[in-house]
């Protein structure tokens, strides 16, 4: 049976980096904001709820307005539920596809939101990557051309890192990208080894 790691971590803490990190190692993964937006992009059902939601706005063309969008949901606490509603469900179908075609010893689920939608009940680990607040912020304003004030909207709406880091089995400081590889090879070699002993 596949394990899973619930993979975490707050805005700009590096959660794509360590992803790419474990694919690196051939570890199969799912990235579930990604998956969102290019089903937000091509299912039509979806984007006719989305637009009923928000407006026609939250499409240029046929092109998700991704600017838009988080304007006005990362500060309004009740339109991110819904949205969270109309997205997550299909978020959902399609990972359990994707799943039942993995053979791996494990796999990684990166999940921005894993604690703040409840879902920890979901894997068998949890994984969780931290970095300094200034080091996300940062790195965020360079990713995206985006301001301060947008991205602490986005961290004021997900639980606070330390927290995280409590209820999690593994957590990655992701500083330095050597050593943050050699956390990755670490916990590879853990899973790997507890599993084939099984």
């Amino acid at each position: 049976m596949t394990k899973v790691i619930g993979l975490t971590g707050g805005i700009g803490s590096g959660k794509t980096t360590v992803s790419k990190m474990f694919e690196s190692v051939g570890v199969p993964v799912y990235n579930a904001d990604l998956e969102a937006k290019k089903l937000m992009q091509s299912s039509f059902e979806l984007k006719q709820k989305i637009k009923q939601l928000l407006g026609n706005q939250a499409y240029n063309g046929n092109q998700i307005n991704k600017a838009f969008i988080s304007k006005n949901i990362f500060n309004n606490p009740k339109l991110l539920a819904k949205m969270n509603a109309l997205v997550h469900p299909e978020v959902a179908k399609h990972y359990k596809h994707w799943l039942s075609k993995q053979s791996a010893i494990y796999v990684v689920k990166e999940v921005a939101i894993l604690f703040e939608i409840g879902a920890e009940d979901e894997f068998d680990y949890i994984l969780t990557v931290t970095a300094p607040e200034s080091l996300c912020i940062q790195r965020v304003i360079q990713r995206d051309q985006t301001t301060e004030k947008g991205i602490r909207a986005i961290m004021s709406n997900q639980l606070d890192s330390s927290v995280k880091v409590l209820k999690s089995d593994f957590v990655i400081h992701n500083i330095d990208i050597e050593n943050s590889l050699k956390q990755v090879y670490d916990i590879h070699n853990e899973i790997h080894k507890t599993n084939s002993q099984l």
